[in-house]
């Protein structure tokens, strides 16, 4: 496994290094090679397991059909600049079109940026205090009016600098120089906002205050698809996005249903990276778990939206049946599974007490719940092996079964002042089966020194809005432990890193760094890497970046996440996107 994860590092190394004058190329360039590789029918009975991590299995291009999703709770929201979560930025292509996006093909290939709404990579002014890009003329909303330039500087405008919209990152309203500007629904002049200019209807240029050398990864999120000034409705904008995908919302029933159709003004000649084969998709939410495993099996349901694989039940019927484990998948996501201990939070706040939790862990324990080795090896640094930037270390060894080092959690304990022990609470998402029985496995583990912890459930939709991710109510209620999960933004240690270790933006709201850590040191740090122009010397720094982080003991990882991830016969053009860990939803059909 190590050696595979070493070869997949090297090639997202060589991905990085190319640089932003190279990682442009022409849209889609490699999208539609995939497609040819695999024939319809033969190929999808004599797929095998793992084969959608390097190919495209079943591919067709038949049209027609209902693609039908679920999905155990509902995401944050489906506003595109609204949203934070892995399997949104994914789903949310299928409407919402941003200036960059990825290549649509599996393996490494899938990391190269290929311009999406623009008509080629940004030009960086040579001071770097400037990014431009032309976006393509011709471009067409769903209702047939043309996308402007002006659109897409309203969408960086209300997604990063209102307080209404608190879900998705504030990258830009933490890089733009764009003064004391207070979003435009509290100054509807867009004028006023300097961090952007639009010299003409196509032309869109960054103001920034420093340097930042990975701004195409940046502009590949879902926040620079265009936005009508006329037609945002603030929160509610999640119920009728103006459409530049391949599909247009037709209905949203939030907490239950949202439906699909396709978008009739939608231009394949400018879209090379996605497709639009069924006629309607389906989302249903607030699913159960282990209902949906048992409806994907049977065929009943095409896609798990949320993209984490089966549950331990369905994953143990898979792994008996030899034909069933044919038509799964066990890639690597860009994911981390972990806990945060919030230094705001007593005794937490006592970085002894901290590490008394690093070393009373049991590892396997808490490695179970998802899969043992076949859900991911067992963690010991906040980036994963797959980030650019990573260098494997432990601070924290807790034997060589990583079952714990009792002894040393003791000790720690009895340095922050605690030697029976302490009470606290552990917080976790109660729609995710794994992740409570994370939970359950970190309680027993912390019960044999004395820590007695205490699980509440919230739920996924509000986590980071209302629960978690809101320091008040974190403090208020006593939350020290917080099971959570990240995925990289984009393919480099600042992508993964740096929204949930900067202390300088942690937030009211929606926050990310729920250990609220704010070193000096890690701060700089980052600066300093994103302001570094050469490849190889900014992937050293993040390495500095992962062993502060690690030193404060307050970030806990748990497992470098493996999915088993099931595709039913009837899905076609299923292949694992690796800037996203999971099926590419843009270009998936059915079978009639």
């Amino acid at each position: 496994m190590r050696k595979i994860n070493v070869l997949a590092l090297a090639a997202l190394g060589t991905a990085l290094s190319m640089g932003l004058a190279a990682c442009g190329g022409t849209a889609g360039g490699g999208g539609n090679t995939s497609s040819g590789s695999q024939g319809t029918g033969a190929a999808a009975s004599a797929a095998k397991h793992n084969d959608a991590y390097t190919k495209v299995v079943n591919a067709a291009d038949t049209k027609g059909g209902t693609l039908k999703f679920a999905y155990s709770d509902e995401p944050d929201s489906m506003d595109p600049g609204n949203t934070y979560y892995a399997f949104n930025w994914n789903f949310t292509r299928l409407y919402a079109r941003p200036l960059m996006t990825y290549a649509a093909e599996p393996g490494d290939a899938g990391l190269k940026l290929v311009p999406d709404l623009a008509e080629g990579p940004g030009e960086m002014a040579a001071d770097g205090l400037s990014w431009t890009y032309k976006i393509k003329k011709g471009i067409k909303y769903d209702d047939g009016t043309e996308v402007k330039a002006t659109d897409v500087k309203y969408a960086i405008a209300r997604s990063n600098f209102t307080e209404e919209l608190t879900d998705g990152p504030k990258y830009f309203a933490q890089y733009l120089d764009a003064g004391d500007y207070k979003g435009p629904y509290k100054d509807k002049n867009l004028d006023n906002f300097k961090g952007i200019e639009t010299p003409d209807d196509y032309t869109v240029v960054f103001k920034l205050k420093a340097p930042f050398a990975e701004f195409d990864f940046l502009v590949a999120n879902p926040q620079s698809a265009p936005v009508p000034q006329a037609k945002d409705t603030g929160v509610d904008y999640e119920k009728t996005v103006a459409s530049t995908g391949p599909y247009k919302i037709e209905s949203y029933e939030v907490g239950k249903q949202f439906n699909l159709v396709k978008n009739e003004n939608w231009d394949p000649a400018t879209d090379t990276t996605r497709k639009q084969l069924p006629d309607r998709i389906e989302v249903q939410l607030k699913q159960n778990a282990e209902d949906i495993d048992k409806r994907l099996i049977s065929g009943q349901v095409h896609v798990d939206l949320g993209g984490t694989g089966v549950q331990p039940a369905a994953r143990a019927q898979i792994v008996a049946d030899a034909k069933l484990k044919d038509s799964t998948d066990n890639p690597f996501t860009p994911f981390n599974r972990y806990a945060m201990l919030s230094t705001a939070v007593k005794p937490f706040d006592n970085i002894d007490c901290r590490k008394a939790v690093q070393y009373a862990t049991d590892k396997t324990a808490t490695q179970a719940p998802w899969g043992g080795p076949l859900g991911g090896e067992i963690g010991t640094t906040a980036m994963t092996p797959t980030t650019v930037g990573y260098k494997q270390f432990d601070l924290y060894p807790n034997g060589a079964d990583h079952k714990g080092d009792l002894d040393k959690a003791k000790e720690h304990l009895a340095a922050c002042g605690q030697p029976n022990g302490f009470e606290t609470n552990i917080a976790v998402r109660g729609d995710r089966t794994k992740e409570v029985q994370v939970a359950e496995a970190l309680q027993a583990s912390l019960d044999r020194v004395g820590i007695k912890a205490t699980i509440k459930k919230y739920p996924s939709g509000d986590w980071s809005a209302q629960y978690a991710g809101k320091p008040e109510f974190v403090h208020a209620n006593k939350l020290g432990i917080m099971i959570a999960g990240w995925g990289s933004d984009w393919p480099s240690g600042f992508g993964f890193l740096s929204q949930i270790v900067d202390g300088r933006f942690i937030k009211d709201s929606g926050n990310y760094n729920m250990m609220e850590l704010n070193d000096k040191s890690v701060n700089e740090l980052l600066d300093k890497g994103i302001q570094t122009t050469d490849a190889a010397a900014r992937n050293e720094i993040w390495a500095q970046v992962d062993q502060k982080v690690m030193e404060s003991a307050a970030f806990m990882s748990f497992v470098y996440e493996k999915t088993l991830i099931f595709r039913p016969s009837t899905l076609t053009n299923v292949y694992v996107h690796p800037a996203y860990g999971m099926y590419d939803y843009t270009w998936l059909g059915v079978q009639q």
